[in-house]
């Protein structure tokens, strides 16, 4: 039976028991009752998101909660991001994810966000950045708040570079954290050695830029990581026969997953990926996109950088308000209109850890057809004894498409 779907993504919003919520996890002890009922109403499992051998980060992730393989097709975050861009990326050109972070003045890396920096202030120092030191070999790219990009031109330069997550990676030393090259090759040898001296040509330039004055968490560093080439995904019209999808997205790593599939890509105006995200614009566009497509896929990055925060009640907040302004309200606009509804997080952030663990992630699926089982509410401990069972590669969106 073919159905039209919506998957509600909350990134990172999976965790691990804590004893200041009674041996409750985040999700268990907010108060989640649009969730709950997905998982009341449907038939629960859990989802692996990140294979063996693959980078922990939400490409990966998203890109298999979509049914992408990303054990086959995994490019490298950096030209994901660069085709959200619309950066052509040519086929020498090896693109690199670029956060802007805060290392202090001892050398450890303390903030992979530089305090969530704001927009219009990252925008201004990647301008500077590509002013000062872009040429025919590197160029800057500005994106959302931190999450920037570099590329690397020409033959000499190598995607083959081991590379530390900046968001695994906080409060320890950066000289523990280096680059690598990943296999013997000349090009790999020469790309490590060029990204670390433009490195500390750019610490120098960003550590004297006056935006940088009297921040908390000044950008005062460059950390190029995920290296790829152009990305080639199968379409997602072709991956479930003739099907249309779209995703709604803060972030360009989403964005770019859905170009690179030929998915609709839809700007929601004020999405910012954190929590003050238009959650409302999300909405409309979700019951907008869900008329001439069959899936939509409606993520939010808030929660993931609330965990990456170690900030349990800012978690908490972002996982209310997933679930009361993003699911109770497509919920409320669309329930008895034959539509199926999915909800899961591409990967754990556990608290404590503040960073990504590859346990399988909690899922709920309701919808027409659906007999429900006897979960009553959506958490990390209750899913997996539903009858949904584990799932992996491209079985939840054939499950929600009805394929």
């Amino acid at each position: 039976m073919n159905r039209k779907a919506i998957i509600f993504l909350a990134d990172g919003m999976a965790d691990e028991p804590l004893p200041e919520l009674g041996g409750k996890t985040p999700l268990e002890a907010a108060n989640t009752p649009a969730m709950d009922s997905i998982a009341r109403e449907g038939v629960n499992g859990t989802f692996l998101t990140l294979p063996e051998g693959l980078p922990t980060s939400s490409d990966v992730a998203n890109m298999s909660v979509l049914g992408f393989y990303p054990e086959r097709n995994y490019p490298g975050r950096g030209p994901i991001e660069a085709v959200s861009q619309g950066i052509e990326l040519g086929p020498d050109d090896v693109a690199f994810r670029c956060n802007l972070v805060y290392v202090s003045s001892d050398g450890v890396l303390r903030d992979y966000s530089a305090g969530h920096i704001d927009n219009e202030t990252a925008a201004q120092l990647m301008h500077d950045l590509q002013e000062q030191f872009g040429n025919s070999d590197v160029t800057f790219h500005s994106g959302v708040s931190y999450r920037n990009l570099l590329v690397l031109h020409g033959k000499r330069f190598s995607d083959r570079i081991h590379y530390f997550k900046p968001d695994s990676s906080q409060d320890m030393p950066v000289a523990e954290l280096k680059l690598s090259a990943a296999d013997d090759s000349p090009e790999a040898a020469y790309t490590v050695e060029f990204l670390d001296r433009l490195g500390q040509l750019c610490a120098a330039f960003l550590a004297a830029h006056p935006l940088n004055r009297g921040r908390k968490a000044p950008a005062n560093w460059i950390w190029p990581w995920s290296p790829g080439r152009r990305p080639r995904l199968e379409p997602f019209s072709v991956c479930y026969d003739g099907r249309r999808g779209a995703v709604i997205s803060a972030v360009d790593v989403i964005k770019g997953i859905g170009k690179s599939s030929g998915m609709e890509v839809i700007e929601v105006p004020g999405a910012t990926g954190f929590l003050d995200t238009n959650y409302a614009g999300k909405v409309a566009a979700a019951l907008e996109a869900i008329q001439r497509n069959d899936l939509v896929y409606v993520h939010v990055e808030a929660i993931d950088e609330c965990s990456h925060l170690g900030d349990l009640k800012l978690k908490m907040q972002a996982i209310e308000d997933f679930d009361s302004k993003i699911v109770a309200s497509v919920l409320a606009a669309l329930k008895g209109k034959g539509i199926t509804f999915a909800v899961l997080p591409d990967h754990p952030v556990p608290i404590k850890l503040r960073k990504h663990t590859t346990t399988p992630v909690p899922l709920a699926i309701a919808g027409p057809g659906i007999e429900p089982d006897s979960v009553q509410s959506f958490s990390e401990t209750l899913a997996p004894t539903g009858s949904l069972g584990f799932l992996r590669g491209n079985e939840l969106v054939k499950k929600v498409l009805g394929l």
